[in-house]
């Protein structure tokens, strides 16, 4: 089964890719005034495939090889729009409308690409219905009569940020720098730093496409928009972080000197700190260092970015260290202007976006108290806070929770362990944190937890183990903790639904690690499995049939099965009206049908009329099933004719005697 559930896997990833990718992108209200009519109407367009996506989705394993590649194009096509989508809600503002024919050759490049894309996919062989083609057709016809027409306001509002871009030191006319400063909507500090973080991304993004030079002149020209700000925007006495006249007569406020702002955000630093680059040594330590806020180069550096945002030199470590010297320089400059700047607390990057839940700390301090119900209530808060999103769950994780949650998990309190665990398995939906949660040894509290918790704790722990076995080095790990597959066989049978659910997907992660099958089989998944395909109602069948079928590819587990089941169970499911559970049926049949029992099993098959079932299959099933189905036909047209060959041959003798 492998090969063909990697196409199954392939073909829903793709498809997930490009649902999530359409979810993602920005709306209408999203978008600047710069190049709003062109990104508005992409966003537009582009969400109109969702109908067709969904279909897509709900048949992914049904779908023809041959139409799946031509949906190829058409998923590049879509991650090419919603990167200029995003580039469209984040980018730098400034460098959209300078670079103004790279950004306008940036639309025509997807929206050739869409269109080509569109013109290479099997619709007749999708099966999606006459109501979204006819959206699709629509769409893709927008695309076939596209321009690339620019809006006078964009013109003027080019002209006016070259005049001033070109002019970068002199005096600009105030009257065109507030026109300018409103057009981008950078009237405010916050919009000013969001613009001052994407032209530092666009040094990297660019990779040095841009001359240094101009990017340097961008940067001073959102200097001279920001001093520009903070003169005119009265409003700015009211912010909790004022640069406010020096007395009340005063009619000139104060200017932030250059060494006190961070280069990214262009703000009083609170939290200055050191990043060094190239090669460390005494000698050339304060050469190669940069000073910057906290907060800002950790995001930065949480980013994946390797290099110094001012210097693009490489950082010769990830470690910052506090800037005492600037830090005390920038207090008594506070102090000495009468300005009031509280300097706050370190704290993840992460926890930046979370200022609305500065209980984090608190509730990771709770959960190393010694009393019980303070560990309790704290999980059951993290549980839920961890439920929020992976902004959340890194910011939990970076906080230092998930050595503290599994030490929970050895508590003999079903409260406290179903928490923890539960806090866990929310905390494992981020990809660094399955590393973190393996690296803490906390996998074989998940399994003790697993083997004697409570059965919601039990369930927990099972789909803990699922999401950590989406990695391949921890299916191994997984395998080889003590216990952890016999407990999985054992909620198969003892759970509830959801608890069995959990278990099967676990387990057939975990068995697609070859040495796991036998282990699996020994702790007897197989006996677990056809119960399961003989409950009432039938709720398990799919999931019982997915993972036999990854099992039935291995020695022990064809043989378990073929003390467990008889092929007639699998005929009849084979004429299934699920076409995953007739594909999974055939295949377990096929992997049966070859070996030593191979003449057995089809023996039996014959019997049990699998012939006209395998014919139905060979032209109503998916690709694969079809597949399956035509081998198994040929492997009983051999038998048969083995059959009359050695009858004949029976005869033959009986005559001659």
């Amino acid at each position: 089964m492998g090969e063909d559930y990697a196409g199954v896997l392939e073909t829903a990833a793709m498809l997930r890719r490009m649902i999530e990718a359409i979810e993602k992108m920005p709306s209408a209200s999203d978008f600047c005034n710069t190049y709003k009519k062109q990104f508005c109407c992409l966003s537009r367009q582009i969400k109109l495939f969702t109908p067709m996506l969904d279909e897509l989705w709900d048949r992914r394993t049904s779908i023809p090889e041959e139409a799946i590649k031509t949906l190829v194009p058409f998923a590049g096509a879509i991650a090419a729009a919603g990167e200029l989508l995003q580039f469209g809600k984040q980018g730098s503002k400034i460098y959209m409308v300078l670079a103004r024919d790279r950004t306008l050759q940036r639309f025509k490049d997807v929206n050739i690409r869409l269109e080509h894309a569109l013109d290479v996919i099997s619709f007749n062989k999708l099966g999606i219905t006459v109501e979204v083609r006819e959206q699709v057709d629509l769409v893709h016809g927008q695309f076939k009569r596209a321009k690339d027409p620019v809006d006078g306001s964009d013109i003027d509002l080019y002209n006016d940020l070259s005049s001033i871009y070109k002019c970068i030191d002199s005096n600009t006319d105030s009257v065109i720098l507030r026109r300018v400063v409103e057009n981008l909507q950078l009237s405010n500090i916050s919009n000013l730093t969001q613009e001052s973080v994407a032209l530092h991304e666009l040094v990297v993004l660019t990779g040095g496409a841009d001359p240094e030079e101009s990017l340097e002149r961008m940067s001073m020209l959102l200097k001279k928009m920001k001093d520009f700000v903070l003169t005119q925007n009265h409003e700015m006495e009211n912010r909790p972080n004022p640069i406010i006249p020096v007395s009340k007569g005063s009619i000139s406020p104060l200017t932030i000197p250059e060494d006190f702002r961070c280069p990214i955000c262009l703000e009083l630093m609170k939290d200055p700190v050191i990043v060094t680059t190239g090669q460390l040594s005494l000698a050339s330590f304060f050469k190669s260092a940069q000073t910057y806020e906290r907060r800002c180069i950790e995001k930065w550096l949480e980013d994946g970015h390797v290099t110094c945002p001012k210097t693009q030199q490489r950082l010769h470590s990830r470690s910052l260290t506090p800037n005492f010297v600037v830090r005390s320089l920038i207090s008594h400059w506070v102090q000495a202007n009468g300005l009031h700047r509280p300097f706050l607390p370190n704290k993840p990057a992460s926890c930046y976006c979370l200022e609305e839940h500065e209980n984090v700390t608190d509730l990771i301090f709770r959960l190393s108290s010694r009393k019980l119900e303070d560990q309790c209530s704290a999980a059951a808060e993290l549980r839920l806070l961890a439920k929020m999103g992976s902004a959340y769950q890194r910011c939990i994780a970076d906080a230092g929770a998930v050595p503290l949650l599994a030490t929970l998990l050895s508590q003999s309190d079903p409260n406290t362990q179903e928490h923890a665990v539960a806090a866990l398995l929310n905390l494992s939906i981020v990809e660094d944190n399955k590393e973190l949660i393996i690296s803490s040894g906390a996998l074989p509290k998940i399994v003790h937890v697993l083997k004697n918790g409570s059965m919601e704790a039990r369930q927990n722990a099972a789909a803990t183990l699922f999401s950590l076995s989406s990695v391949d080095e921890n299916k191994v790990l997984i395998g080889c903790a003590s216990g952890a597959i016999p407990a999985l066989v054992s909620l198969l049978s003892e759970g509830g639904e959801q608890g069995k659910k959990d278990a099967a997907s676990a387990l057939f992660n975990l068995c697609i690690c070859n040495r796991n099958k036998s282990k699996a089989v020994r702790a007897g998944v197989v006996p677990a499995l056809v119960n399961l395909l003989m409950e009432p109602g039938g709720l398990m069948i799919d999931m019982a049939l997915t993972v036999l079928a990854n099992v039935s590819s291995h020695p022990n587990g064809k043989a378990a099965i073929l003390a467990a089941v008889s092929v007639s169970v699998l005929v009849e499911l084979i004429r299934s009206k699920s076409s995953r559970n007739s594909e999974n049926a055939a295949s377990i049949l096929l992997h049966l049908c070859v070996g030593e029992q191979q003449p057995i099993c089809l023996a039996e098959a014959q019997e049990c009329g699998a012939i006209p079932a395998l014919q139905a299959l060979a032209v109503i099933g998916t690709d694969r099933a079809k597949r399956k189905a035509v081998l198994l036909l040929e492997y009983m047209n051999i038998f048969r004719d083995q059959q009359m060959h050695a009858l004949s041959q029976t005869k033959f003798h009986a005559n001659s005697c």
